[in-house]
């Protein structure tokens, strides 16, 4: 999660260059991918219990992380009506740190 946000907190400098606008939409796009990782980790690893358990709460912990995410973009784009390419760029660029993560864990 630290890592999404240094990556949101990246894009959102580099587009800085054009505009205010675009260089918050990035971040905000970067910020709510790891706002719904963290609720996903605090969701799936809060506690311990069994296994049938444990896979209910990760799949709880997924369907919440994509509602924050699809939530925040919808509020990005459609509430505040922030540029989309940067939204979607902070986004992908973001979640593309999360996938990274996984490969090079093992």
């Amino acid at each position: 999660m630290l890592l999404q946000l240094a990556v949101a907190a990246m894009v959102g400098a580099m587009f800085l260059l054009k505009g205010h606008r675009e260089a918050v939409s990035a971040a905000a796009g970067g910020f709510t991918v790891a706002l719904g990782t963290a609720l996903m980790s605090v969701q799936a690893f809060g506690r311990l219990v069994g296994g049938a358990a444990a896979f209910v709460r990760l799949l709880l912990g997924m369907l919440l992380k994509w509602a924050v995410v699809v939530g925040g973009l919808g509020l990005i784009l459609f509430h505040y009506k922030l540029p989309p390419l940067a939204a979607v760029t902070g986004l992908v660029a973001a979640y593309a740190v999360y996938l990274l993560a996984f490969r090079f864990k093992g």
